[in-house]
């Protein structure tokens, strides 16, 4: 058998890994998440399940693809053919991501050109939501579930997006991914370190730093505070959607995965942190320009780029153009990273089922995903994203986490031999704190994070949606990543199961 297209060498493997890891949600949800979850005092939460779920998870993924020298669905099903549909399952999350993930990296690249003149005028959230966007309820007054027409704003910069992602997918691993990681990772570290000394010399970043850094340690008894904390580590780490076991099906046999995984698992805390300095000094200035306490200024997600941001840089001291292209530039850089990886995870899926080239894979893979990605280039296409998105990842990802870890541990047990195998080209060997986090801590904490939401949402609706809105766009699309995964796992794998000629099992 052909032997498995590899990394050029390890720090492309750590840079595509960490440009997976560190996407939007490191620079818009962390910084918001530790502030309202303690400031100072969540990071021993934060580091608590960094140690006992984020690498033990990262281990365990990047053995499993190391292992068994396949994507997601083929590492379950050389594990145990029975365990084959977890694999499409995550395949499956991993591409209703990726239709919508890349309409945010378009906002971002049209952001990136507004920001030259400050385009968004002195009304960043009307102009959002009705100038750009053309929200479907607020132009024609129709209601949620409506989609309206194709936003050319939306759309003419995501034909861009997808043009760059599959472009870099078509050159494969060594050529296109590393490469393309090799430009985006270091472009945004520039960028955001100058995002971050400029924005820790404005009038008022004290306060916003004091505020993000300051222990409330009251909030350290609460159980939603630690609930917040692995909820953080799991979501940006890239854990449960196929991506690190793909990727590293592509290491070479003598890989160092521990070490790999402490590697990626810690630079991508370090973007986080860096966020959380940049973000917050930011909002201390604009609470100090609006005269107003840091709480109200203070939010996360969709409206703290694309609103809250345009309106610092509306009163900023100088360049604010220049500011305004770095850190849209940023959101840009980051977003790729992660959609490659997204998108790579199916590529790769149909390769190694159905023995297609990669021209065709990415083609038939990378242009479905293109194809339904403009339901959310829509008037109405935020609606569809918001409860797509909160689902998916409530619903989606973490289930999909739970039920692999406990299948891994409890059902196939086969930890022990993943560890045997993870320790036998690793400088940093795993013990027992290894197996307990991941046959008891992780899947208590997800299990546990599981049934919270499961009854908060039953007891009330996703931002007060309509029932019948949120049955279609958001329970029934978590429902049918399951349904793919069982009916993608019930397909004949071309070539059978056989393992390359470079693996060593």
């Amino acid at each position: 058998m052909e032997d498995r297209e590899q990394w050029g060498t390890r720090a492309g493997f750590i840079l595509a890994a960490v440009g997976s890891a560190v996407g939007l949600g490191n620079i818009w949800r962390f910084p918001y998440v530790a502030y309202d979850n303690g400031g100072g005092a969540f990071f021993i939460p934060y580091l608590f399940a960094l140690l006992t779920a984020g690498i033990p998870l990262l281990i365990m993924e990047f053995t499993m693809g190391h292992k068994y020298r396949g994507s997601a669905p083929l590492s379950f099903a050389r594990m145990n053919k029975k365990t084959e549909w977890i694999g499409w399952w995550q395949v499956s999350i991993a591409f209703i991501i990726s239709t919508y993930y890349a309409v945010i990296i378009a906002w971002a690249m049209a952001y990136t050109y507004f920001a030259v003149g400050l385009q968004w005028g002195n009304d960043p959230g009307g102009f959002l939501m009705g100038e750009y966007l053309r929200r479907v309820d607020l132009v024609n007054g129709a209601s949620v579930g409506s989609v309206g027409s194709v936003v050319p704003g939306v759309f003419i910069p995501l034909i861009l997006v997808w043009v760059i992602t599959l472009a870099i997918l078509f050159k494969g691993v060594k050529q296109g991914i590393e490469k393309a990681n090799r430009i985006f990772i270091p472009t945004l570290v520039i960028m955001f370190l100058i995002i971050v000394i400029r924005a820790l010399t404005l009038e008022g970043a004290s306060i916003g730093l004091e505020a993000f850094f300051k222990p409330d340690w009251s909030k350290i008894a609460s159980p939603g505070v630690w609930v917040a904390a692995y909820g953080q580590i799991f979501f940006s780490l890239s854990i449960a959607f196929a991506i690190m076991i793909t990727y590293s099906s592509y290491l070479p046999k003598h890989a160092d995965i521990n070490n790999n995984a402490f590697i990626a698992a810690f630079s991508n805390s370090g973007v986080e942190l860096l966020a959380g300095f940049g973000v917050f000094a930011t909002l201390g200035f604009l609470a100090k320009q609006a005269n107003l306490p840091i709480e109200d200024v203070a939010t996360a997600g969709i409206g703290l780029a694309f609103v809250v941001f345009p309106e610092i840089l509306n009163s900023f001291p100088g360049f604010n153009d220049l500011f305004g292209v770095l850190f849209f530039g940023s959101l840009v850089s980051a977003g790729l990273s992660s959609l490659i990886s997204i998108v790579e995870t199916f590529v790769a899926a149909i390769q190694d089922k159905f023995k297609v080239s990669r021209t065709k894979a990415v083609t038939v893979g990378g242009g479905l995903s293109a194809l339904f990605s403009i339901l959310f280039a829509t008037q109405g296409g935020l609606f569809f994203l918001d409860a797509v998105d909160y689902f998916i990842n409530t619903f989606g990802i973490a289930l999909a986490g739970l039920v692999s870890v406990i299948t891994v541990s409890w059902v196939v047990r086969n930890l022990k031999p993943f560890q045997e195998h993870a320790n036998l080209t690793s400088d940093l060997r795993t013990g027992l704190w290894w197996k307990v986090c991941l046959g008891v801590v992780t899947p208590g904490v997800l299990g546990y994070m599981f049934v919270l939401n499961l009854i908060d949402n039953l007891k009330s609706n996703y931002e007060d949606y309509p029932t019948a809105f949120l049955i279609y766009s958001g329970w029934g699309v978590a429902v049918a990543a399951i349904i793919f995964g069982f009916i993608l796992a019930s397909l004949k794998w071309k070539n059978g199961l056989e393992m390359p000629e470079d693996s060593e099992n």
